[in-house]
């Protein structure tokens, strides 16, 4: 019986990754016949699919705060998988990604017609992610990323890296931090964080079981980035997400302190 009811509640789930699919066959074939990228479509359709697959998860957004106006380099927390979803509901925008999503199956195919951006390593290649991230803030187009470069269960904060924020600075694109939380009956929904051994699957599940969750969007005063070297810019995203999420900052500096306890004590 218990299958029944999850085979049910991932019936609205299938559908809605059918209509990516439509909408990512649409961008494919667009880019055929007009030979561009067409990025402003790839962002549309990709805030639709969003939008539908939010109401697919029961993944409900509480909006606080102003929204941005025009482009913005968008900085968050990241605690799930749920985020790049709930964010990309709200209006047209594009993420970035470690590299291996673009290998997933059909997932991966999904996120690069979406015009996912994908993060590797190297610094050849470094200087083309930031070339391209150059180029989307320069036609005008938003981008946001998650700066801790992983994941964590929402009661922390680890340390933002500002290397991708160089294209920014250079282009005068103004910064926006978004604290994100995750909220089930008035409390911190811990069971929404994608962390350690998870498995879409398992993670899926819970959620569904739950009867989805809260995700709390909270945009807080946008940055100038001029004149700012991109650590320091990176070092205030993150004290004002953790101050708005009230929660410890995370630094390399209490990290190597902690660990000097550690052997001490042993």
């Amino acid at each position: 019986m218990r299958r029944v009811r999850l085979a049910i509640r991932l019936l609205p789930v299938f559908a809605a990754l059918l209509l990516g699919a439509l909408f990512a066959l649409t961008v494919a074939l667009a880019t055929a016949v007009t030979r561009r990228p067409c990025l402003v479509l790839r962002q549309q359709l990709t805030r639709r699919f969003f939008q539908v697959l939010s109401q697919a998860l029961r993944l409900r957004l509480e909006v606080q705060g102003t929204r941005p106006q025009g482009t913005h380099l968008w900085l968050a927390n990241h605690v799930s998988w749920l985020d790049i979803i709930g964010l990309g509901s709200l209006q047209p925008l594009s993420f970035l990604s470690k590299a291996e999503v673009a290998d997933w199956p059909f997932a991966g195919w999904l996120t690069r017609q979406a015009g996912t951006l994908f993060i590797q390593r190297g610094a050849e290649r470094g200087d083309v992610l930031s070339e391209a991230l150059t180029h989307r803030l320069t036609s005008g187009l938003s981008l946001a990323l998650f700066p801790e470069g992983t994941t964590t269960d929402g009661s922390q904060l680890r340390t933002f890296h500002g290397r991708l924020l160089s294209p920014a600075i250079a282009t005068g694109t103004p910064l926006q931090p978004v604290a994100l939380s995750y909220w089930r009956d008035g409390i911190r929904d811990q069971g929404a964080a994608f962390i350690g051994d998870d498995d879409l699957v398992s993670h899926l599940r819970r959620l569904l079981d739950n009867g989805g969750t809260t995700l709390r969007i909270e945009f807080l005063p946008p940055l100038a980035p001029q004149d700012q070297p991109r650590q320091v810019l990176a070092g205030q995203c993150q004290a004002a997400i953790a101050e708005r999420l009230g929660i410890q900052p995370f630094s390399r500096a209490a990290a190597r302190s902690a660990a000097a306890k550690a052997c001490n004590c042993g």
